[in-house]
């Protein structure tokens, strides 16, 4: 019952993935990894495909078996949450305009924390 679910999640995600190829503030990878954790648990061939990927696959792997993120998609991100922070300061009233900031500390703060792919 739930393999369809789990089917349509990762579609969506891969869905997703494939529209952060052509849009750079939206993340490939993080989509591509969630998409084979869904695959997983309903079309295994679906998962072998993206893991055996010669680009993505890699960052799969490497995220599965060590927790790992490559050194450019934290800079990537750093670089995507510091636009964020300084279009909220920009854009938001106080105390709103801190929002993005306070967000993009604790995340960031959590991906440099991970180690390097």
């Amino acid at each position: 019952m739930m393999v369809p679910l789990w089917k349509a999640a990762g579609l969506s995600a891969l869905g997703l993935g494939v529209v952060g190829l052509a849009l750079p503030l939206i993340p490939t990878v993080p989509f591509l990894i969630l998409a084979a954790f869904c695959f997983a648990r309903s079309n295994p061939a679906w998962e072998a495909r993206l893991v055996a990927h010669p680009i993505y696959g890699p960052h799969i792997v490497a995220w599965r078996e060590r927790g790992a993120i490559s050194r450019i998609g934290k800079v990537g991100a750093t670089l995507a949450f510091s636009g964020s922070i300084l279009m909220g300061l920009w854009l938001l009233d106080w105390p709103w305009s801190l929002l993005p900031l306070g967000v993009a500390a604790l995340v960031l703060a959590w991906i440099w924390t991970r180690p390097d792919l």
